[in-house]
């Protein structure tokens, strides 16, 4: 593949239970659903989220899995992960699916390869 796969035309596998037509499009591309509302305040940029999280790829491969700290909207995550976490609550779960121009894009990294969209499971346990 030469260029970026676009989330509209990408083939999930089924075990990632993806149905389009349930996710939100927002204007950058990001694809979310959230599962669970949560409760409290929603999360914005400048405060700390603690979530639990779990990556795939479209194919159903897991990438990635844990539990970390960040400064929302600072730039820590990628572009999409900083956009899908926005307005979560504590509580909240929520699955995103980033295209590659608001993940690692061209380059990749680690197990995720260049140009990949990337799908996130991610729950909040935390914001302060």
């Amino acid at each position: 593949m030469t260029g970026p796969e676009s989330i509209e035309g990408a083939q999930f596998a089924a075990s990632l239970g993806i149905n389009l037509a349930s996710f939100t499009r927002t204007s950058s591309g990001l694809y979310y659903e959230d599962v669970e509302p949560g409760s409290g305040d929603p999360a914005a940029a400048g405060q700390s989220v603690r979530v639990a999280y779990t990556g795939w790829l479209t194919n159903g491969t897991q990438f990635d899995s844990g539990e970390f700290a960040f400064l929302l909207g600072a730039g820590q995550v990628v572009p999409g992960f900083d956009e899908g976490v926005q307005g979560m609550r504590v509580g909240g779960i929520r699955r995103i699916i980033i295209p590659p121009e608001l993940g690692y894009g061209n380059r990749g990294s680690g197990p995720v390869p260049p140009n990949a969209i990337m799908i996130f499971r991610i729950e909040v346990l935390s914001i302060g």
